[in-house]
């Protein structure tokens, strides 16, 4: 599964893995991502611009108005579908921190 979290990644972008004692980030200009390899799953974290309720997440935590971190276990390879690529993209813009680049409103 780890190994799919990856490959999706890496179809977005160029990013820099980063092992660290307890879980993986991935980061390009930020982290945006993070997975802890458990023996059965993989729990990790996206951090997402808004805020997004979905029972994929098991914890949505915002610290600031376009900085929410969004929990989520991972236990079959087939949870690595569209929908989750879909936020995993979402996730690699704020790591390239292209939500502070929007422009004023009129």
């Amino acid at each position: 599964m780890f190994d799919g979290v990856v490959a999706a990644i890496r179809e977005l972008g160029p990013v820099r893995v980063l092992p660290e004692k307890t879980r993986i980030a991935f980061q390009v200009r930020m982290s945006f991502a993070q997975v802890t390899p458990r023996r059965n799953w993989l729990d990790g974290h996206l951090v997402l611009a808004r805020r997004l309720e979905h029972p994929r997440f098991r914890r949505v935590e915002t610290f600031s108005p376009r900085n929410h971190l969004h929990g989520f276990r991972l236990t079959r390879l087939s949870e690595i579908d569209s929908e989750f690529r879909s936020w995993l993209a979402e996730a690699y813009r704020v790591g390239e921190q292209q939500h502070l680049r929007v422009k004023p409103g009129p």
